[in-house]
């Protein structure tokens, strides 16, 4: 009984919370329906209008306004949004506060007095603020595989970016990589879609929390819609080809579980499918998005990509007709973002005719809606006071943990690792003593180039050694640089090995995000390899130790390391994370996001079809193959100093019919003898299908810890659409037959009747 009364008393609490938000989206819908009728086709089109910050400032004094400059972007444009950092980069809380205490007090003098909405690159941590608490890239907090961790870290950065009088974050990137050469692999959680629609879950609910106009969370963007991570050619910005069944069946389903998380805005994709440029796309913005998807929020566009409608993709004669198709295919403000022609286009198209004033109207709704939701018109501006916990102990420790779970152990021959604090070790490699190598791009500046000046209290790698060991116990230098050659270092690390026992050898590649970041060559650089194999010639064991934002190919030299340890871009706390899991104070628990490729040639995903690996049964005698699927590292994988152990998988039902659930349990035991954390992946194949089925596809996961002995029983749920595929007329279905479920080295078949 007393059960049914808590479970009644729970009912009628999600009912008022439920009646409430009903109630409270009627009144927003009120506001915004009376602030429309009151404004102009100008101040519609002005509230559509992004402009970047550096346009307003003074040329005399770089990151401070020219008030009249200010004032005729506000005042004569109505301009609704402003986006970027001021320069030099990275202001502090009291410059932020400044900052948009200047843009507030000026849309104040407006008729209307609409707020102004700032948005910002917050993309790990509140990356532009100087101070800020900066976590591991999006690739690390997807290969903590651990939710919970991700929301948390995502609360921090809200919190932060709020101190800074940010109310709006461009993140998640929920890109759907299908190359891992892109120069913007490490801002997506990787290849799997179920794993990123997961995380994406996690940080819109971090970010946004139960209400986003409180002073403690900002509105989410969702980016970039859709299909950019997908070029053919594994270079930024460059066509994607991608039938839409294979959108719905991945891309689509991690932007419909953000959109159902309640993501606010969406950027879109700054490339082209199938030779249609995204912000183009009636059918993918509108028709998709908008109406079978039902997002409710703001469309943004990304970075210019209106203008190079005309002058990259060429789909539109003049920068007016961009405006025209843009804005007709179902954006609802432009990125302009350095000059005022989307304004002075889209009065004159609707002047004309050409654009209706409903679709005006309808995108100003999306943008003041969101505008009330962030509560910006009773408050843009932070009170200091409000925010002690900026950049605190308790938020840096939760960084350390996040980039903790996210460092992955990807080999440990012979137990090389941990070490033990009486060894005499050598620090060596191009990224062993820089803060930028551990942040990547969007840390601080654009493409991070400053992280060791404005991170310069925290620890890079070799700094995190001798900070535990004492200065006078670590052997460095730094063996090679990035790209240049030098004979003479490589000959100077050889010669220090020589009194180790043992060396960390620190390799990856430099910071950079979107089109700098561009490569033509997937291998680990040149002088790098060349370090890697003077140095396993000393045959003394190497513990090779990446800093990278993408998969960089070690096949070269990987069998001669004895231990391969995947930092990915840890943050501000990456080194200290590292240095504790390679001593053994902190079990590692991360697992590879991605399949880690060996060839350049063989970049095959881990849920690829049967037809990309050829069976050993379907080899001819008369002539030898090589093997088609063979990883560095296979997806999921990842190490730990304890062993688990998995057993009595089972399941509720060995037949089910096309209504029903079914549940999954298998016990995993620490059968080692330290205290360490797991992530339990559940795989599910559809063995035969209308479609050919992939060979393994993730459907659960769960991370847990165990104590040495201690056995838990990990419980799923598997429901129809787990079953279901996209079907050539792009419908979900589930055909009957037989799936098999896979937990470790544990499977159990069942039947779809």
């Amino acid at each position: 009984m007393k059960n049914t009364k808590l479970l009644v008393f729970a009912l009628l609490i999600c009912g008022a919370a439920w009646s409430q938000d009903i109630k409270s989206n009627k009144a927003i819908d009120a506001k915004v329906a009376e602030l429309l009728s009151k404004m102009t086709l100008e101040e519609k089109v002005g509230q559509m209008t992004q402009i970047t910050v550096t346009v307003f400032e003074d040329s005399a004094k770089p990151g401070y306004f020219d008030v009249e400059k200010l004032k005729k972007g506000i005042q004569d444009y109505h301009i609704g949004s402003i986006l970027n950092v001021p320069n030099p980069g990275a202001p502090t809380l009291k410059r932020w506060q400044e900052t948009l205490a200047a843009i507030s007090n000026e849309a104040n003098k407006t008729r209307l007095k609409i707020p102004v909405l700032y948005g910002i690159d917050a993309i790990h941590g509140a990356s532009y603020t100087a101070g800020a608490t900066l976590f591991p890239q999006q690739i690390g907090l997807a290969a903590t595989f651990n939710t919970d961790l991700v929301k948390r870290g995502a609360e921090i950065s809200a919190y932060e970016t709020r101190a800074s009088s940010i109310p709006w974050v461009f993140s998640p990137d929920l890109d759907f990589p299908r190359n891992p050469a892109w120069s913007r692999m490490w801002e997506s959680f990787g290849e799997d879609a179920y794993l990123s629609s997961r995380m994406a879950v996690a940080l819109v609910n971090g970010f946004e929390g139960n209400n986003v106009g409180s002073k403690y969370s900002v509105a989410s963007c969702m980016k970039h819609y859709i299909g950019y991570g997908s070029t053919t050619t594994g270079k930024d910005r460059t066509p994607s080809i991608i039938p839409e069944r294979l959108l719905r069946q991945y891309d689509l389903t991690i932007y419909q579980a953000a959109i159902n998380a309640g993501a606010k805005s969406v950027m879109v994709s700054s490339g082209e499918i199938n030779g249609t440029p995204v912000h183009a796309s009636k059918h993918l913005i509108t028709d998709i998005l908008k109406k079978e998807l039902n997002f409710q929020g703001v469309v943004v566009t990304d970075w210019k990509d209106i203008i190079y409608l005309y002058t990259r993709h060429k789909v539109a004669e003049s920068k007016r007709d961009a405006v025209r198709i843009a804005v007709m295919a179902g954006i609802d403000m432009s990125m302009v973002p350095e000059e005022f022609s989307f304004y002075t286009d889209l009065i004159d198209l609707v002047k004309k005719g050409e654009v209706p004033i409903a679709r005006i109207d309808d995108a100003v709704s999306r943008i003041l809606r969101m505008k009330y939701e962030l509560n910006l018109f009773e408050n843009s501006v932070a009170n200091l006071k409000d925010y002690p916990k900026f950049g605190s102990p308790d938020h840096v420790q939760e960084a350390y943990n996040t980039a903790a779970e996210s460092i992955t152990l990807l080999k440990n021959n012979g137990g090389v690792l941990p070490l033990n604090k009486n060894e005499k070790i050598l620090i060596t490699g191009a990224t062993a003593n820089s803060m930028k190598y551990l942040n990547g791009g969007w840390s601080y500046t654009w493409q991070g180039e400053n992280s060791d000046t404005y991170a310069a209290d925290k620890f890079t790698i070799l700094e995190a050694f001798q900070n535990k060991l004492g200065k006078e116990n670590v052997l460095y230098t730094p063996g090679a640089d990035l790209e240049k050659e030098d004979d003479a270092e490589i000959q100077k690390a050889v010669a220090l090995a020589k009194t180790a026992s043992k060396i960390v050898l620190c390799l990856g590649e430099k910071n950079y995000t979107e089109t700098p970041g561009d490569i033509s060559n997937l291998y680990m650089s040149p002088s790098q390899i060349k370090l890697a194999l003077a140095l396993s010639k000393l045959n003394k064991p190497i513990i090779l130790v990446l800093n990278e934002g993408r998969p960089r190919l070690i096949s070269d030299f990987e069998d001669k390391m004895s231990a391969v340890i995947q930092c990915y871009l840890p943050g501000n706390e990456g080194a200290r994370a590292l240095v504790d899991i390679l001593y053994g104070e902190v079990n590692p628990s991360g697992r590879l996001p991605y399949n880690y490729p060996k060839y350049p040639n063989s970049l095959e995903k881990y849920n690829r079809k049967y037809t990309e690996s050829i069976s050993e049964n379907e080899q001819n005698n008369d002539a030898k193959y090589e093997k088609s699927y063979s990883p560095q590292f296979e997806f999921g994988t990842g190490l730990s100093y304890t062993t688990f152990n998995y057993s009595n998988l089972k399941i509720d039902k060995s037949e089910i019919n096309t209504t029903e659930d079914l549940n999954v349990s298998v016990e995993v035991t620490n059968s080692g003898a330290k205290a360490g954390k797991e992530a339990v992946l559940l795989y599910l194949s559809d063995n035969v299908a209308s479609i050919t089925p992939e060979v393994k596809a993730l459907k659960r996961f769960e991370k847990i810890s165990l104590n040495p002995g201690e056995t838990k029983t990990v419980k799923f749920i598997l429901n129809q659409k787990d079953l279901q595929f996209v079907n050539e007329d792009l419908k979900w279905i589930a055909e009957k037959g037989t799936f098999t479920i896979q937990i470790a080295n544990q499977k159990k078949d069942f039947l779809l009747k």
